[in-house]
């Protein structure tokens, strides 16, 4: 048996370690240095691993940049440099990742490197991943003695220069290659092991980091070393749109027994860049980063951001379920972690059902929705995090669905101009993976899935009048009743076509499979739990923006005109049409506030400025593509079918919204008796939201 030293017994847990981050800089990526020290200072890290390739110093620019990128670094964080990658020329076969032929060559760079920028770092790591062939090539270099005797002397000289050493980070983890540098002599100059871990995605038999980092620390201890042992790399590629996971294997290396992380790493990689192991070789590669190259925040980054290193401790709640059980079914809602999947959800568990929840939470704010989900119906709600473009994932939750409500999409026009491809994979491919995993059941569960009025395209055939305040058709019929579900189909715009595409496969399957299901052709929504922006949401948008005293923006002119509905008036359509769902079947409806509901976005203001108790600060700008100058509901089909129609007008429901807005953030507001008292009992629950 391994005789333990004394030292740091493995039973007791270390302190927490330090967490840093790991980025990797082309040359003269200036913008995006600067842009990365913001998102460091945003998160509260104070540590950086980051690479100094002896191939780029080499380069006619390479010098200029690491004077410039080193002291920069340093300015707001403690930086750890990497030092690898051989210049071709000097390597004994062409490429990076060769043995130097002249092995004291890498410690003379080192020298010039600690000569000139040394003064901003303490510690230098000597190589990356060594025992992985495309960062070394070991073939060209069997017994590892050229890879020891270029280290063991580089690390020597960075002694003798006053710094601390790391070991360039195992990957995979190998404690036997560790004993082997043990026995080459290399690990009297090391002053901390790194190991790498990636686990499920390039560890794909992943046993766990207590398990791993017991194997080194036994190395460690049977030789005698007084090394730290580092995790100079860690990560989780969501090239699969697994943000929960991700932010899963973070909270996991968090509470790894070493003394420091470095997970890696702020941005997904450049897809138009070729990695070390070449151009989309492994797309794994490209996305490990905390934000998509878009700069949109992913999961893990959101909440970091929003509540710190400790703050995540606080996200129980979000979870993946996987004990599915036929003895528990439940309801599904996707997307049920935003505005209408919240109300939803809260309707079906005030009645007593179990409900499902299956959503990304990429959308900000919604692990508020989640939150407050969960501390007032905990017993019967379960969460499923992950991607409705996961069709494996997809099938799990439908297996033991009662009933489903598919609202997970991608809800903004703007969005779908910049990025189509994931606008279509969300909303089109999406359906169609909760289609087929509701085909695949023996006794298919009722579906309704929300489209959007989009499908009908611009109207650019009707003829529209302004007057003071407002677009109104000159079509008496259309004025009279709104746009029915005769309205030809026309799609415009990247998110129309993807929304009428998955509008139409459910009609299809519907009658060609025969799964139950509707659709709903909606227009505005607008309610409690509803964090809009100017891209979705525009009614709370614009009552946030009152409330914050901030200045509102709207396209064209004001005077477009919707009609708009308040979501308890919508959650009575969802129930009944799952009730009525035999007849109903097959069929699209257009749901809204309809006539008897519609405001400009300019009288919006209005009320909203007359509940704040002042006019708001507005400006204007150009139309965007796509945008309706007037659409309102005709919902007289689905009134005919079922004897729905919306119970809050306009002003109520406004004030409602408005008031749940105030009360979330500590306003007191007054507005007229009847209203406040039809809002105090909608949000009696609100308030810890």
């Amino acid at each position: 048996m391994t005789k333990i030293a004394k030292t740091q017994p493995l039973h007791t847990p270390l302190a927490a370690p330090t967490i840093g981050l790991v980025e990797w800089f082309q040359p003269n990526e200036h913008a995006r240095v600067e842009k990365v020290l913001a998102e460091l200072k945003e998160l509260g890290v104070t540590e950086l691993r980051t690479g100094i390739s002896w191939a780029d110093y080499y380069t006619p620019s390479g010098k200029d940049w690491y004077a410039w990128l080193i002291p920069t670094l340093a300015q707001q964080v403690k930086v750890l440099p990497c030092f690898l990658y051989t210049p071709p020329s000097l390597g004994k076969v062409a490429k990076t990742s060769s043995p130097p032929r002249d092995l004291k060559a890498f410690a003379d760079f080192l020298d010039v490197i600690i000569t000139d920028l040394g003064q901003h770092f303490e510690w230098v790591e000597l190589w990356n991943e060594p025992n992985n062939k495309v960062e070394y090539d070991y073939t060209l270099d069997h017994s590892w003695d050229k890879f020891a005797e270029m280290i063991g002397g580089a690390a020597y000289w960075a002694k003798h220069r006053g710094k601390k050493t790391v070991l360039g980070g195992m990957s995979p983890i190998d404690p036997n290659w560790l004993q082997l540098m043990f026995d080459r002599g290399v690990m009297q100059y090391i002053d901390a092991v790194g190991i790498h871990g990636f686990p499920d995605v390039f560890d794909q038999m992943w046993e766990g980091w207590e398990t791993n980092i017991s194997r080194v620390r036994e190395v460690l201890d049977r030789n005698g070393s007084k090394a730290e042992l580092w995790i100079t790399e860690a990560g989780f590629s969501t090239w699969q749109h697994d943000e929960f996971k991700q932010l899963q294997e973070f909270r996991n290396v968090c509470q790894a027994p070493v003394n420091k992380v470095f997970w890696y790493s702020l941005h997904d990689l450049d897809l138009e860049r070729s990695t070390v192991g070449g151009f989309h070789v492994d797309d794994r590669e490209y996305y490990f980063g905390l934000k998509q190259t878009d700069g949109s925040p992913k999961l893990l980054y959101r909440l970091w951001a929003e509540n710190g290193l400790e703050g995540l401790n606080k996200f129980n709640f979000i979870q993946r379920k996987t004990d599915f059980s036929n003895q528990e079914r439940y309801s599904v809602v996707t997307g049920g972690a935003g505005f209408v999947g919240t109300n939803l959800a809260k309707r079906l568990l005030e009645q007593g059902k179990r409900v499902l929840i299956f959503d990304n939470l990429s959308r900000t704010g919604v692990e508020r929705n989640l939150q407050w989900l969960h501390e007032n119906y905990g017993d019967k709600l379960e969460v499923y995090v992950g991607d409705i473009r996961d069709l494996q994932s997809v099938k799990r939750v439908m297996k033991y669905a009662n009933e489903v409500f598919h609202f997970a999409a991608q809800v903004a026009v703007t969005t779908s101009l910049t990025g189509p491809i994931q606008d279509f994979e969300i909303n089109a491919r999406g359906v169609v993976n909760v289609l087929e995993a509701i085909r695949a059941q023996d006794n298919p569960p009722p579906l309704v899935f929300t489209s959007t009025n989009k499908v009908y395209g611009g109207l650019e055939d009707l003829q529209f009048l302004p007057d003071k305040t407002r677009y109104n058709p000159s079509d008496k019929n259309i004025l009279a009743s709104g746009i029915s579900e005769a309205r030809p189909l026309d799609f415009h715009s990247p998110y129309g076509c993807s929304k009428g595409a998955a509008d139409q496969y459910v009609v299809d399957y519907a009658r060609t499979y025969g799964i139950p299901a509707v659709v709903f052709r909606m227009s505005c929504i607008y309610g409690p739990h509803q964090y809009g922006n100017e891209d979705q949401g525009w009614v709370a948008h614009f009552a946030i923006r009152a409330i914050e005293n901030k200045p509102i923006s709207i396209y064209g002119d004001g005077k477009q005109v919707r009609d708009i509905l308040f979501v308890e008036d919508l959650v009575d359509a969802f129930l009944l049409a799952q009730e009525n769902m035999k007849d109903l079947s097959g069929q699209a409806f257009n749901i809204g506030g309809g006539v008897k509901n519609t405001t400009s976005l300019l009288e919006l203001l209005d009320l909203i400025g007359t509940y704040r108790g002042k006019k708001v600060n507005l400006s204007f700008g150009d139309w965007r593509p796509g945008d309706q100058h007037y659409y309102v509901s005709d919902i007289r089909k689905f009134h005919e079918a079922t004897g729905w129609y919306p119970k809050n007008s306009v002003q109520e429901g406004v004030a409602k919204l408005y008031q749940w807005l105030c009360e979330t953030r500590g306003i007191e507001v007054s507005l007229p008796a009847p209203v406040a008292t039809a809002v105090e009992q909608e949000t009696d629950n609100v308030a810890v939201a």
